[in-house]
C-alpha cells in the first residue's frame, strides 16, 4: 500500500506523484473533503489496511533482485515436480520462438489500434488468429479476443439473450467449469436473467432428461466439452434438445488443444463456441493473463462483442486489413455497445496465433493424440490400483476424475511429498465430493511420470489405511 500524500507535505517528499500539494488541496476543496483519507471512509474497517505494509529496504537494484529471486525459488512449479494439474489451466509445451517473437518491440508495445488501418501488422495477426478459431471450431466468424474463458461464456450468454425473443432463462450444465458459471451469475444478477444449472449422469455427461425438462422457454443452453470432469459430451443429443426448445446452442471449450482431435461444435449445429485459449502455447503463468475466444454462425456476427478484423484491398489493389466491426463502447455510443467488458488481448492472442501457425494441423493433432493416449494409459494404470475407482465412464480427452476411500487433500499432500502435483481436489468446487480429484495429462508428461504417479498413489493409499 502506497502512503497517500498529505496536501501539507512538501512536494519533494512525493516527487513521483505529478500533482503538487496545491493541486491536491484544490481537488479536495471541490469535492468537499478536507483530507484524502476521507475519500476512503466508505471502506469497512475490517477490510481496510490502516498501516503501511512492512516492506524491507530501501535496497539497491542488486539487493532487490536477490530478494525477489529468493521469493521465486519458493514457488513449486512443473519444472521440479511431475504436474498433473488441470481444471482449466494446462501445461503444454511452448516453443521457444513464441516468447522470442512476442519480445519484438512492435508486438510487445502494441495495444488497441485506435487508428487501426495504420497498424497492418497487428491487424494481420488478429485476422490470422480469427481464422484459426474458425477452422478449429467449424463456425463462421470469430472476434479479435476476450479476457478469458469465463468472460467469454458471459459474452455468449449476453449475445444469446439479445437474440432470445424476450426470454430470460439460460440453462448451463453443472459440468461446465464452476468458475465460469459463477462468473456468469455475477454478470447477470442485476439483468433480470435466470440461470438454471443441470446436473450430470453416471457417465459424467450432462443429464439429458434433466436438460430437456429445464430447457423449456430458455434462450440458451450452454455445455462444456470436454467438460469439467474431462468427459466428452454428446453434442448431437444436446443439440436436438436445444433445437426443440428454440434455444441458442453454446459450446464451451476450456482445453483448446482438444480441438485438434475432438469433433468441433460447428459440425454439430452449435451457434456459438467460446472458451479459453491458454492451452494454445501460453504458459499457465500463475493464473494469467490468458485469452478468451468466441466464434459464431454468420447470422450472429453483428451481435458479437468487441472487434472483428477483416481483409480487403487498398486503392492500389494490394491486400489490406481493416477493423470491420467494432461494437465495444470505446468505439461507439455506450448505449449501442454489445459489451463494455470485453477487451484487447492482442499480445496473448498473438502467442496463440504463433503457436497454432508453428504446429499446423498435423502438429496440433499430434499434441492431441499424445494427450489422449497418455491419459488412456494412466487411466488404465490407476484402475489397477487397489481402492481406486474412476467414477465416470464417459469418453475422455486428457482429464479424468479419480476417487479413493480417503480425503483427496490428504492423498494429494502425500503425492506432493514425492514431488508429484497429483491433481485438483473437487471439494474446492463440489462439497459433496471430498474424496475425488481431477487429473490432467499433457504431452509434457512422460511414461516414467505416469508410472510414478500410479506407484505413489498406491503407496499413499496404503499409508492412509494404516
Amino acid at each position: 500500500m502506497t502512503q497517500l500524500p498529505n496536501p501539507t507535505d512538501d512536494a519533494n517528499t512525493h516527487r513521483y506523484i505529478p500533482n503538487a500539494s496545491e493541486d491536491i488541496a484544490e481537488m479536495l476543496r471541490v469535492v468537499g473533503v478536507d483530507s484524502i483519507e476521507k475519500l476512503f471512509d466508505s471502506i469497512p474497517k475490517d477490510v481496510k489496511l490502516d498501516r503501511l505494509l512492512d516492506l524491507p529496504g530501501p535496497w539497491s537494484e542488486i539487493e532487490s533482485r536477490r530478494w525477489f529471486r529468493g521469493l521465486a525459488a519458493r514457488n513449486k512449479t512443473a519444472l521440479d515436480h511431475a504436474s498433473f494439474l488441470g481444471a482449466g489451466a494446462y501445461a503444454h509445451y511452448q516453443p521457444a520462438c513464441v516468447d522470442q517473437l512476442l519480445l519484438r518491440a512492435e508486438f510487445l508495445t502494441s495495444y488497441t489500434p485506435y487508428q487501426p488501418e495504420v497498424s497492418q501488422g497487428t491487424l494481420q495477426s488478429i485476422f490470422e488468429y480469427q481464422t484459426h478459431q474458425c477452422l478449429l471450431t467449424g463456425l463462421d466468424v470469430a472476434n479479435a479476443s476476450l479476457y478469458d474463458g469465463s468472460t467469454a461464456l458471459c459474452e455468449a450468454v449476453l449475445l444469446a439473450e439479445r437474440v432470445g425473443k424476450g426470454r430470460t432463462k439460460v440453462v448451463i450444465a453443472r459440468t461446465v467449469h464452476p468458475e465460469y458459471t459463477s462468473t456468469v451469475r455475477t454478470y447477470v444478477q442485476n439483468l433480470g436473467l435466470e440461470v438454471v444449472e443441470v446436473g450430470w449422469s453416471a457417465d459424467g455427461r450432462v443429464d439429458l432428461d434433466a436438460l430437456r425438462a429445464a430447457s423449456k422457454d430458455a434462450f440458451a443452453i450452454a455445455v462444456q466439452s470436454p467438460n469439467f470432469f474431462g468427459v466428452i459430451e454428446d453434442y448431437d443429443a444436446i443439440g436436438r434438445i436445444a433445437t426443440e426448445a428454440g434455444a441458442t446452442k453454446i459450446a464451451v471449450i476450456a482445453e483448446a488443444t482438444s480441438l485438434g482431435i475432438v469433433s468441433p461444435p460447428g459440425l454439430h449445429g452449435f451457434d456459438i463456441a467460446v472458451g479459453e485459449g491458454q492451452a494454445w502455447g501460453i504458459p499457465t503463468q500463475f493464473g494469467g493473463p490468458y485469452v478468451g475466444f468466441m466464434v459464431v454462425k454468420d447470422a450472429l456476427k453483428r451481435h458479437m462483442p468487441g472487434r472483428l478484423v477483416g481483409e480487403t484491398v487498398d486503392v492500389d489493389g494490394r491486400r489490406a486489413y481493416v477493423l470491420t466491426l467494432a461494437t465495444r463502447e470505446q468505439h461507439i455510443r455506450r448505449g449501442k455497445a454489445t459489451s463494455n467488458i470485453c477487451t484487447n488481448e492482442a499480445l496473448i492472442a498473438l502467442a496463440a496465433n504463433i503457436y497454432l501457425s508453428l504446429l499446423g494441423k498435423a502438429g496440433l493433432r499430434e499434441v492431441a493424440e499424445q494427450c489422449v493416449q497418455k491419459a488412456a494409459y494412466l487411466r488404465k494404470k490407476l484402475s489397477e490400483v487397489h481402492s481406486v475407482t474412476l467414477p465416470y465412464s464417459g469418453p475422455i480427452y486428457n482429464e479424468f476424475v479419480v476417487r479413493t476411500p480417503f480425503p483427496a487433500t490428504e492423498i494429494l499432500a502425500d503425492l506432493e511429498h514425492e514431488k508429484i502435483l497429483g491433481g485438483v481436489p473437487l471439494k474446492l468446487f463440489f462439497k459433496d465430493q471430498p474424496n475425488d480429484f481431477l487429473i490432467a495429462v499433457t504431452e509434457l508428461n512422460t511414461r516414467e511420470q505416469l508410472d510414478a504417479l500410479a506407484a505413489a498413489l498406491s503407496a499413499a493409499i496404503s499409508r492412509e489405511r494404516r
